[in-house]
């Protein structure tokens, strides 16, 4: 099969030809219908990721067709359209027992723990646990978004934020999963308070619902901009980004007894930033993770989209070829994007 393949960190990958995946005895395969290209694989690429085995085919985000099912395998068949959340359970340890295979203790991630959707094809493990079937009218681009930033913003928003209607809620950068997160923050009935650096950005979140919107590059203080606009602070604020300042941004743009949510991720030398420990002791503030979502409450997020109040095609921004996707991934430190880079060319 075709692949987008590296065989060092930091070293520009290539279109190779691989062997095919085979499926294991409780996994299948999938034609590629769709992958996005997201900050994570651009993490993985750099070297920020020890999961990572060079070589490697990156891509964690994606949708298709399975092609081929292990023995072990029940519930599916070949032909049916699927998607899967970016962490996969084992579906044997406690977390899993318990409902979380988020934080599976032997999760899988495609794209990390093994070769991704960056190619032809995927090997899925644990199918018949991780696997969700796609709506019929529901298109490859679209579904490709919800395994990794759509699912993850709702997780964070509806099952780790609480957030309800009326509620006050901070979205601190405007990328795939920060605009998924302002759409779904405004479907619930919140008010949504938008910061980011680029005003194309900016305007993009308040078509999707935002009532406010703050240029963080353009302002002093963001957190007094917060407190400002919503009145004493947000009652949950997200930093989508993944940065010591908007980390702390966040905190700091909380009212009492606030909730922050950190999505976007931190790593190597960000890895563990200073907090407002005094803030969060003071005021009670929760500080909370949000690590992607269950293949069991996409039910929740898909009735919405079936329903209207979600309508994730509007983020996807560019579809792009397989081999246009090496300078996306490459190039995804400059944050220039607007909404999700998906390939549908293979």
């Amino acid at each position: 099969m075709k692949a987008v393949l590296y065989e060092s960190f930091q070293q520009t990958p290539r279109i190779a030809t691989v062997d095919d995946p085979a499926p294991e005895p409780h996994g299948v395969v999938l034609q590629v219908g769709a992958t996005g290209v997201c900050r994570s694989d651009w993490h993985g690429w750099i070297g920020h990721d020890p999961d990572i085995t060079l070589p490697h085919v990156p891509g964690h985000e994606l949708a298709g067709t399975i092609v081929a099912v292990g023995r072990e395998v029940t519930n599916w068949k070949v032909g049916d359209r699927v998607t899967v959340p970016f962490v996969g359970g084992c579906g044997t340890c406690p977390d899993c027992h318990a409902g979380d295979q988020q934080v599976c203790r032997s999760q899988f991630q495609p794209g990390f723990t093994h070769w991704g959707s960056f190619a032809e094809f995927v090997g899925l493990h644990r199918a018949d646990l991780n696997l969700v079937a796609l709506p019929e009218d529901m298109s490859f681009a679209t579904a490709a978004s919800l395994g990794c930033r759509f699912a993850t913003s709702f997780r964070a928003v509806v099952d780790q934020g609480r957030v309800t209607g009326g509620q006050w809620v901070a979205v601190h950068g405007c990328g795939g999963v920060g605009l998924s997160a302002v759409m779904i923050a405004a479907a619930l009935g919140a008010q949504v308070v938008a910061v980011d650096i680029d005003d194309a950005k900016l305007d993009l979140a308040r078509s999707l619902g935002a009532v406010a919107c703050i240029n963080g590059a353009a302002t002093d203080d963001v957190p007094a901009a917060i407190m400002a606009a919503t009145g004493g602070g947000a009652h949950v604020s997200l930093d989508a980004l993944g940065h010591p300042v908007t980390c702390a941004n966040s905190i700091l743009g909380l009212r009492r007894r606030g909730r922050h949510v950190q999505v976007g991720l931190l790593l190597a030398d960000q890895a563990r930033p200073p907090l407002p420990m005094d803030r969060v002791i003071g005021w009670e503030l929760e500080i909370l993770g949000s690590h992607g979502m269950q293949a069991h409450r996409y039910d929740a997020m898909l009735a919405m989209v079936r329903s209207g109040a979600l309508d994730p095609a509007r983020l996807v921004g560019r579809e792009v070829s397989l081999e246009e996707s090496i300078a996306c991934l490459t190039g995804m430190d400059d944050f220039t994007g607007l909404g999700a880079t998906v390939v549908t060319r293979f």
